[in-house]
């Protein structure tokens, strides 16, 4: 199992991310799904690089929390080896989400990375049954990342 992790850019390299943590954590949300031979690349960014990404892939030039590449599916599902995709988590908006949340920044990011990874083998919130079961895996991996 690998993980790599790239970032956080300059501008929020002071945001107190503990990256082994969150390398470790990744390790322990791919065992809980069944993934643990799988690789997943995670992007640190800031809010320009994420509302860049988004205007690019969805559509929507504007921050988000996290965004998910998946190569699980898609042209080039056949060449991917082990490896999941990328998942792209913008520090800014969750340090601020942390602070609206009075939640540590090292859980929003873990919370979002599930997300993401989620999002990756092909769970989606696009009608209410399917928000209902990925929030209810969510839920589970997150239990799962304590056990």
């Amino acid at each position: 199992m690998s993980v790599r992790i790239s970032g956080p850019p300059e501008a929020i390299r002071g945001s107190r991310l503990d990256a082994g943590r969150l390398r470790e954590r990744a390790r322990r949300v791919l065992r809980a799904i069944g993934r643990s031979r799988s690789e997943l690349s995670i992007a640190l960014v800031d809010d320009a690089e994420i509302a860049a990404l988004n205007g690019q892939w969805r559509g929507r030039p504007r921050p988000t929390d996290v965004l998910s590449f998946s190569l699980v599916e898609g042209a080039f599902a056949d060449h991917r080896g082990g490896l999941l995709g990328d998942v792209v988590i913008s520090v800014e908006t969750a340090a601020a989400q942390a602070a609206d949340r009075h939640r540590s920044l090292d859980e929003v990011v873990t919370r979002l990375l599930i997300h993401g990874v989620l999002h990756l083998i092909g769970h989606d919130h696009e009608d209410d049954d399917d928000a209902r079961r990925m929030q209810r895996e969510e839920r589970r991996v997150w239990r799962a990342l304590d056990a």
